[in-house]
Formats: C-alpha cells, sequence, structure tokens
C-alpha cells in the first residue's frame, strides 16, 4: 500500500483553509441519517461527540469509565499552548509551528503541525466560552507562562488543574448532548475490536465491564479516543486503566501502527520508590518556570548527602551543579523534556543522584520564594506542592523536591492522513492515539492543544468529507462480519479463562515493563533490543501457557480486563522494539546510544531516516512489515537541534 497522507497542494498558510473549502459537505438533514461511534471520552473523544453531535450526527460514545470526567486528560496540570501572543514576546501561528516541528526533532508532518498551531488560537476562545477559569493578568487579560522548548510564553494555564479545567468543559458540552438526545453514552464498556464490511469501518465489539456481556454496535465512521501505550512500560505517569487495546485491535484488522518507539520521558516526576508501586506520579513541567535543577558538583557531595551525613540545604551554592543552565544557557530549564530527561540520566551515571537509589535530581524553588515570595509561588503551583508533600512527606517550600523521568506520553500511534483517517477507511484516530504531530518529541503543553483541535476543529470537517460520499443506510446489525467479530472476541475470553496458570497478570506486565525500561527507555542500543526482543517473544509463550485470570466472564472481572490489556501490551512491545531497531539514528526521545554527537545530543540521520514509519500487521507470530512515508520540509530546514 502507498502511503497517502493526503496533504493539500498550495503554500503551507492555505492549506487547511483551501482543504475545508474543498471538503465535501453533508446537508443538514442528512446528517440525521449518520450514525458515528466515538470510543474514548477524553479530550479528544468528548469535544468530538460534543461537536459532531451539535452537527446533527447521531454519535454513541464509549468510555471503559463510569463517567466521561474520569477520563485520563483530567490528569494533565502545566497548560495548554496556543499563538495568541497575549504577552507580546514575538510568539505566532509560524513560530509555534517551528518550535513544535523543532521541538520533535523534525520527525512530524509539515502541514499537520501548522494546522495545529494555526487553529490553537481558537481553541482558547472555545474554552473561555464554556467557562473555562484559565488565570488571569491583574489587567483581566489570560495568563501565559513558558514551557520547555520555546523562548516565549504561550501556555494558557488553570493552576495545576488546567486539564482537570479542560475535560469538565468538554464533558459539559457532550452533556448537553446526551440531554438533547443526539449522544447516547456507553459508560463501564470496553472496545475489544473493530468490525469491518467490504473493508470499511462499520462498527465495534464491546465487553460490557460490569455484566461481561459481549456487544455489537454499528455506525457509519469510528473515531477512536482512547489515548496513548505509555503503560506498555507498566510504571508510567498514566492512569493505571490507560492502555492500547483499542488501538492494537484496530492494528489487527489493517490499521498501520506509526513510530512505535517515539515515547516520550517526562523530566519531572517523583522518583520510583520501590517494588511496590503501581504507577508514577507527574509533577507539571510549569515548575520549571521558576525551580532551578540541579546536582551536587561532585560524587563525594552526592554520597554523604545519600548516607544522611549532610543535609540538602547544607550545600552551598558553589557546590550545586545547576546542569542545564550550565550547558545550555538560552533555554536553561526550560530545555525540552527529552533534553532535560537525558541530562538528569547522565548525572545520575556519574554517581551525583540525590536519593537512595542514586535515579533523582532535585528541583528547587529556594532563589523563587526569595524573589517573588511564597505566596506568589503558592499561588502559582499550591496544588502540586500539597500533592508532592503528601506523597513524599516532604515539603517543597522548604526543601527542594526530587524529581527523576518517567514514562509519559507516546508520540507513535495509529498512522491517520490529513483528514485523522486510518489506513482503514471510515476509521479515525484522534489526540494521542494518532501518530501526526509530535514527532519525535512532544513539547510540553501541546497534547491538551492537539486531543481538543483534533475534536472540536478538524473531525468536523474532515469526516464529512467521508460521510458525503457514503449512502446514509442503516447498518446491519446482523451481518455476518458482526456475529462472526463478537465469536472471536468470546472465543479470546474463553481461551484466557481457560489456562488457569500460576503467575498473575501483574507479574507479567512488571515483568515486560522492566524489560522495555531497561533497552527501549531512555537510551536503545542494538545489543539490548535484539536481547530485549527475545525476552519478549519468551515472556508472551509463558503468558499464554502459565497466566491466571481469575473467576469467570459474566461479571465484574478486573483480573480479566487487565489481561486482555497486557497480552496486548506484550505484542505491541515487540513491535516498538522492531521499532527502535530499524530506526539506526537518534531523534527526540528515541535515543540509540549508537548515534550521538561528541557532546551527547541525539545524532539524526535525515539522508536515510526522514520518515515515518508505518507497519503493517500480517498475522500472528509474524514480523510486520515496514512501509515508510518520506517526509519533506519545505519550510523550515533541517538543522541539528541546539538549545545552548
Amino acid at each position: 500500500m502507498i502511503l497517502d497522507s493526503k496533504i493539500p497542494a498550495g503554500p503551507l498558510a492555505e492549506k487547511w483553509t483551501k482543504h475545508k473549502f474543498n471538503s465535501k459537505l453533508v446537508n443538514p438533514a442528512n446528517k440525521r441519517k449518520y450514525e458515528v461511534i466515538v470510543v474514548g471520552t477524553g479530550l479528544a473523544g468528548a469535544s468530538a461527540a460534543a461537536s459532531l453531535a451539535e452537527l446533527g450526527y447521531n454519535v454513541k460514545a464509549f468510555t471503559f469509565h463510569d463517567s466521561p470526567r474520569r477520563a485520563h486528560s483530567i490528569a494533565a496540570q502545566g497548560g495548554i499552548n496556543a499563538a495568541k501572543n497575549y504577552q507580546n514576546d514575538g510568539d505566532s501561528v509560524f513560530r509555534l509551528f517551528y518550535d513544535t516541528v523543532k521541538g520533535g526533532d523534525y520527525r512530524a508532518r509539515e502541514a499537520n503541525v501548522y494546522r495545529l498551531a494555526e487553529v490553537s488560537v481558537k481553541i482558547i476562545d472555545q474554552c473561555v466560552a464554556q467557562g473555562v477559569p484559565f488565570a488571569r493578568e491583574y489587567g483581566g487579560l489570560l495568563s501565559n507562562r513558558s514551557f520547555g522548548g520555546a523562548q516565549v510564553s504561550r501556555t494558557f494555564y488553570a493552576r495545576g488543574q488546567t486539564g482537570q479545567q479542560l475535560l469538565l468543559g468538554a464533558y459539559s458540552a457532550l452533556s448537553r448532548q446526551v440531554a438533547n438526545g443526539k449522544v447516547k453514552l456507553y459508560p463501564r464498556s470496553e472496545m475489544m475490536d473493530v468490525v469491518m464490511i467490504d473493508g470499511q469501518a462499520r462498527g465495534i465489539v464491546t465487553r460490557n465491564l460490569i455484566t461481561g456481556a459481549v456487544e455489537t454496535h454499528t455506525a457509519h465512521a469510528v473515531l477512536l479516543c482512547t489515548g496513548g501505550y505509555g503503560n506498555v512500560f507498566y510504571l508510567s505517569t498514566n492512569a493505571m486503566g490507560s492502555n492500547v487495546t483499542a488501538a492494537w485491535r484496530a492494528h489487527k484488522r489493517g490499521a498501520y501502527f506509526a513510530n512505535p518507539c517515539f515515547t516520550q520521558i517526562h523530566p519531572t516526576c517523583i522518583p520510583v520508590s520501590g517494588d511496590h508501586q503501581s504507577k508514577l506520579t507527574l509533577m507539571s513541567e510549569s515548575l520549571r518556570n521558576d525551580g532551578r535543577v540541579w546536582v551536587p558538583a561532585t560524587k563525594e557531595t552526592a554520597e554523604k548527602l545519600r548516607k544522611g551525613e549532610i543535609k540538602v540545604n547544607d550545600i552551598k551554592e558553589e557546590d550545586r551543579d545547576y546542569f542545564l543552565e550550565r550547558k545550555y544557557p538560552s533555554f536553561g530549564n526550560l530545555v525540552p523534556r527529552d533534553v532535560a530527561s537525558r541530562n538528569a540520566k547522565y548525572v545520575c551515571d556519574e554517581g551525583r543522584g540525590v536519593n537512595e537509589t542514586g535515579e533523582a535530581v532535585f528541583l528547587d524553588f529556594r532563589d523563587a520564594i526569595k524573589r517573588d515570595t511564597k505566596a506568589i509561588i503558592a499561588s502559582k503551583y499550591g496544588n502540586l506542592f500539597d500533592m508532592y508533600k503528601q506523597i513524599t512527606g516532604e515539603d517543597p517550600y522548604q526543601v527542594p523536591m526530587m524529581i527523576y523521568p518517567a514514562v509519559h506520553y507516546t508520540m507513535g500511534g495509529l498512522w491517520v492522513d490529513y483528514n485523522l483517517m486510518t489506513t482503514i477507511p471510515g476509521l479515525y484516530a484522534l489526540g494521542e492515539a494518532n501518530f501526526s504531530d509530535h514527532g519525535a518529541n512532544r513539547l510540553g503543553a501541546s497534547a491538551l492543544m492537539q486531543g481538543l483541535a483534533d475534536g472540536y476543529f478538524v473531525i468536523p470537517y474532515t469526516i464529512g468529507d467521508y460521510l458525503a460520499q457514503t449512502l446514509p443506510k442503516p447498518i446491519d446489525a446482523n451481518h455476518p462480519e458482526f456475529i462472526k467479530a463478537a465469536e472471536e472476541v468470546k472465543n479470546r475470553i474463553s481461551q484466557l479463562l481457560k489456562i488457569n496458570g500460576k503467575k498473575s497478570v501483574d507479574y507479567f506486565h512488571k515483568k515486560l515493563g522492566k524489560i522495555m525500561w531497561n533497552e527501549c527507555g531512555m537510551a536503545r542500543s542494538a545489543e539490548g533490543l535484539k536481547k530485549a526482543k527475545a525476552e519478549i517473544k519468551e515472556l508472551k509463550r509463558d503468558f499464554w501457557a502459565d497466566v491466571k485470570v481469575l473467576a469467570t466472564n459474566e461479571e465484574l472481572n478486573l483480573t480479566l480486563e487487565k489481561a486482555h490489556r497486557v497480552a496486548d501490551f506484550i505484542e505491541l512491545g515487540e513491535l516498538m522494539i522492531d521499532d527502535a531497531l530499524s530506526r539506526e539514528e537518534s531523534c527526540g526521545g528515541h535515543f540509540r546510544e549508537e548515534y550521538q554527537t561528541p557532546e551527547g545530543e541525539a545524532l539524526r540521520d535525515d539522508e536515510n531516516f526522514a520518515y515515518v514509519a508505518a507497519w503493517k500487521y500480517m498475522g500472528e507470530n509474524q514480523e510486520e512489515e515496514l512501509h515508510k512515508e518520506p517526509l519533506v520540509f519545505e519550510n523550515v530546514k533541517l538543522t541539528q537541534r541546539s538549545y545552548k
């Protein structure tokens, strides 16, 4: 298959405007005849479902939560980017576009990124109209703060609860349409498969998480808004329920999976404290506006600190190494996430880590509190400081936070064209579930921007172009393909329940996570990746021979839920290894140890690897097939990234 990205012709700034005009329309009377399924109710899903219902389509929205308000978007803390230039500091749509392409280490499509920057300015107006309580300046204008990878302040925020407030706004829009009868909400339902008829997506198979009932649902188009797959590493900042199952089942039906090895390590997370942990906690990147990152200047001082022979506040200024400020004077503590994470790892590998495990650095607010007062710092970050104190028992107003990188976001996802359609006609992927906008590293505060851009401003146009060419006749719920897909899901459930092995689902998930973190985490090498692939193959054999899934299907069964998800994570993990092994360069969050500059920075190979890697599923236990979408850069110059 030739990967047709369907990027419109013409100047970059005119592509989206012309594309909207050239897209076919569905008249208002006909919109009432179409059904659209939206899987996932986070920012991308809730905004898409509400927008499509507002237009007149009949929408079915599915969430495995008891309420859409529990979607993982609620956990986003620091803010949402938009090129409003309220600060009058030189921002523009083109600068946001440029920062995003550069921040992603030149591994994203220009056209998609520019559209994202272009519609960003509308998102803020939409959210303000919904009542999102963004922070404001003294004069009443919306406030902005800085985030990594930019030298302008373009991040709108609601203290450290931006994701929660944005989700409540989208949820209110969704609830309005539920009340109007245009959206039918299916809570506690997990998508288990996509149903294809004549090569087009025509519905889904779900499992009712309360009763275990396997159900089928018809639609003229299906939207996957199911988030990322960071929990393949077991420990991540994602909610424990976040998974890859919907995207992975679509992949096995023919949707190509793009750049799966592009995962983001967030530099400011509370460090791992032991094997008892089931997830990690994010400390917002916004903290790097005022917090200074440092470690002791010498290994000897760090050792005394770890042994408790000295206290952190005893370390003199001249004995501290503010390593990001030292190495990157232009950006300092606001370098992009991949750069900050890698450098934190470097200093800890040198033996200068500051906690008992030696895997932590300081994020210090001492100077900011002296400069701005404790009250002002509390007004910006108070809830984050409180959360840190509750988890660690230490007061960050008195002593520095301890942080360390952790898995956070996945830039890879289902391959989509400019219309957000996957390689399966009628199947779309929005938000973090697709690969399209962030390249090899996502800039902070751009996840919320992409989710809402896709849901509010992109999909309402692009889905119309597809549906206008599709007859609005009802889909037959008794079609043999629905019956067949439902039976396949039931057989998979039965197979898991019959194994009755000796090892828990969590045993396999933790083991997979350690393999992935050690060999496909912050650093990768050919030797380690080959070793990891063999280990994952063995883990998969062991899983299907010795996993223990308790109880039955016809009830609430959390073990069975997790077993489905971990089985998919194991298969995804192998593909991530293949993708990382095939990309013989370093770029963004994908850091191959064999390919780095003398200063330890990522060393790209634009001649051979300036492409999107899109993988085609070839069948059970078969190697996947790599397809390449070349990346063409006409508006930015390919240069070695520098934040110095």
